[in-house]
């Protein structure tokens, strides 16, 4: 347990072994159950692990192929790393004298885009994941005369236009991962993509909003803007993959609530088709390649109690 979830858990505070009998009766978990959960040590840990590893089994039953674990194949379409946020422990993004340093434009010519793609498609690929910074003509003037010399309203019209290119020219399905986007906006790429995503990765304030925090100065990162925006993803329809990121600096009771959070949303409108439990890696270059990795333990914790909190019929993702 961390120094913060140490002092703000409370005498009330639910014990990781009503938790686990809540879980073993099938019982929803809430935001209390879930926290207690990622407490859990020795024989209540691996109790945890086989609770759910028996729902991860359950769920491919139903699904029709017990003992099969699936992936997709996507080819990775990098549009632009260009990005107007300052997350510490990003090594996606560049600036402008870095891409043209490297000789590179600030985005992925239409011919480059097509290029990659099919390369994707003779590998066996079904999908083309563009994913890219969000909005970097509201930081970067080059972005945006970049834009403005090739047609573009925004840097959302030119995701919209490469995905309908892919899938013309190739037969890939788009998978949107373009960051925050208003309801509207996701609407509008709705008939170009047949599946989007965006991390919530956290619903802590504290690291929005505290100087020296992870997303302090990154107005993406706000989590009530993206818990909206998977909420709107819903409304429309869209089939959506989120997820959280473990090891920035949140409490565990930050990592509870961001799940619940997510299930929740899932429950309303029935689109959130996988969650990523993603582990914090330090990364050299950036504000936060001193910090400790996520800990195996607490990483293993938070992929069984994202198992129980959303049940069998959910994908978890843990990347490779």
């Amino acid at each position: 347990m961390t120094l913060l979830d140490a002092t703000t858990a409370g005498p009330g505070a639910r014990t990781p072994g009503a938790a686990l009998a809540r879980a073993a009766a099938g019982e929803r978990l809430d935001a209390g159950d879930a926290h207690a959960l990622l407490t859990a040590q020795g024989v209540e840990f691996e109790r945890m692990l086989t609770l759910a590893a028996a729902a991860r089994d359950e769920g491919l039953r139903l699904a029709g192929r017990p003992g099969v674990i699936t992936y997709s194949r996507k080819v990775f379409v990098p549009l632009t790393t260009l990005c107007r946020d300052r997350c510490h422990y990003c090594v996606f993004v560049d600036t402008p004298g870095q891409l043209r340093r490297k000789g590179e434009s600030m985005y992925m010519t239409p011919d480059r885009v097509l290029a990659v793609a099919r390369q994707g498609q003779a590998l066996g690929c079904k999908e083309a994941l563009l994913t890219l910074g969000d909005r970097p003509e509201e930081r970067w003037p080059e972005a945006r005369t970049w834009l403005d010399e090739h047609g573009y309203a925004s840097t959302l019209d030119y995701v919209g236009a490469m995905a309908r290119l892919i899938t013309e020219e190739t037969g890939l399905l788009a998978h949107l991962n373009p960051g925050v986007m208003s309801h509207d906006e996701l609407t509008a790429l709705r008939p170009v993509a047949p599946s989007m995503g965006m991390m919530l990765e956290t619903t802590s304030r504290r690291l929005f909003e505290e100087p020296g925090q992870v997303h302090y100065g990154s107005p993406d990162k706000d989590p009530a803007v993206r818990l909206q925006v998977i909420e709107d993803a819903g409304r429309a329809g869209i089939p959506f993959t989120t997820g959280i990121l473990v090891g920035i600096g949140e409490t565990l009771r930050d990592r509870a609530e961001s799940l619940v959070a997510l299930r929740d949303a899932h429950e309303r409108h029935g689109h959130v088709q996988e969650v990523i439990v993603q582990n914090f890696r330090a990364k050299p270059q950036t504000a936060m390649r001193g910090a400790p990795d996520a800990a195996l333990h607490e990483y293993i914790a938070a992929v069984a109690v994202a198992r129980l909190v959303f049940g069998p019929r959910m994908r978890i993702q843990v990347p490779p």
